[in-house]
């Protein structure tokens, strides 16, 4: 029962997750879409209020005037919209997420004894430590070097050390998938602690500044543009790190770090060409497609390295474990006596008499039946069992219980 209410919590707070960071990134892919497409205005009226850029565009069957002030406005509205809910409701829903997932059954989905074998209050303290140094490090980068002549190009190479330190350390220590996930919350909760601890910030002192009839420091505008945009360059990093638990075939590669690595970079490269292209339209940068090319080479260098070798090198490798010797034959017969053999060494623990994790029991044959599409999938093709290898599942064992599917899935004799 208990794993059931906690199936319900995933479910409602990964919904919950997944439109909070839409609405969230969908504004900041606006506004970084805006600030690149504004031009300067030709009403005079508006260049006398200190407007700096305007533009005109049409959508759901209206036309839209927005219009930036250099500054601040001459005169505050009485109503002001804030863009902050979608960060703190994203960062709220996504830890929440992490915690049900991953920190409630750290033994179970956290530590890879092959890797560390720590107690779980050891491995959450960690986790959790990778949020709180990461946003350090970062924000004292930001803050030393930011300011500097060239110190955007200083940071962003800086944080990409730090990234990849981050990346390395995360896959060593913890199961690959809750790794990839990590690192992803990590970036995450940096995104949103620049809205929370400068971006807002110096808007409401801009704002206090404005009411009091003070000259508006323009610094403060600067800084939260600073981390807006480097928020946006983490967005594509992100998203491939959190949506890289449905793909076993990247957080379960030998080198999963240096996977997680390039296909962040990659999303950040790629991120530069849409932030890029709307300007170039206008004549402010250079031409972006070189960005995107270098990202989408990356990914395809990704792709041809991690291709896995074909199964006709391991279909006839013998298959060893406790139980004794399991061969499967030359000529592709796999009977269930092998198959269940490998399923009491490696999935009874968690699937037989004494627990039936998920109400599943795979000592019955019926069961077996019943479920054979889900053991295939699982286990050969997504390889997300057993969890974290706990039981060190061989690719020739995967392969016989691949075999025995494509047969048909026989359990008789």
């Amino acid at each position: 029962m208990e794993s059931y209410f906690l199936d319900w919590a995933n479910l409602l707070l990964r919904w919950v997750h997944v439109i909070t960071a839409i609405a969230w990134i969908g504004s900041s892919f606006y506004f970084v879409f805006l600030d690149s497409s504004l031009t300067p205005p030709e009403d005079e009226d508006l260049k006398k209020q200190g407007v700096s850029g305007e533009l005109w565009a049409v959508h759901g069957g209206g036309f839209y005037h927005p219009v930036k002030f250099a500054v601040s406005p001459p005169k505050l509205p009485g109503h002001l919209h804030w863009f902050f809910w979608e960060s703190y409701s994203t960062w709220i829903s996504g830890f929440a997420l992490f915690t049900v997932s991953y920190l409630y059954s750290a033994s179970t989905y956290l530590i890879d004894k092959s890797k560390m074998d720590w107690a779980p209050v050891t491995a959450i303290v960690v986790a959790l430590a990778f949020f709180v140094v990461f946003w350090l490090l970062y924000d004292a980068i930001c803050r030393i070097f930011g300011q500097r002549k060239n110190g955007d190009a200083i940071v962003g190479a800086l944080v990409f050390v730090l990234v990849c330190i981050a990346s390395w350390l995360a896959c060593h220590w913890f199961a690959g998938r809750a790794a990839f996930l990590l690192v992803g919350a990590m970036i995450a909760t940096a995104m949103s602690a620049n809205v929370f601890f400068w971006i807002i910030p110096g808007q409401r002192t801009v704002i206090a500044q404005i009411k009091a009839g003070e000259p508006v420091d323009p610094i403060h505008g600067k800084r939260g543009k600073q981390r807006s945009v480097h928020n946006t360059y983490f967005t594509l990093p992100v998203l491939f790190a959190m949506l890289s638990n449905h793909y076993s075939f990247t957080w379960s590669h030998p080198q999963n770090w240096l996977v997680l690595i390039l296909m962040m970079f990659a999303g950040a490269a790629i991120r530069q060409f849409f932030v890029m292209r709307h300007g170039y339209k206008l004549g402010r940068n250079g031409n972006p497609l070189p960005y995107a090319l270098v990202g989408v080479a990356v990914i395809v260098g990704a792709i041809v390295w991690m291709r896995p070798a074909p199964m006709a090198a391991v279909s006839g490798a013998p298959v060893s474990g406790a139980a004794g010797a399991i061969t499967a034959s030359a000529s592709g017969q796999n009977d269930y006596k092998s198959v269940q053999a490998v399923l009491e060494q490696r999935c009874y623990l968690c699937h037989g008499e004494a627990v039936q994790m998920k109400n599943l029991r795979l000592d019955s044959p019926d069961m077996v039946r019943q479920h054979a599409q889900a053991i295939y999938q699982q286990v050969v093709v997504q390889k997300l069992m057993p969890m974290n290898n706990a039981t060190q599942i061989t690719d020739a064992e995967r392969a016989l219980i691949g075999r025995w599917f494509e047969a048909g899935a026989p359990t008789g004799p």
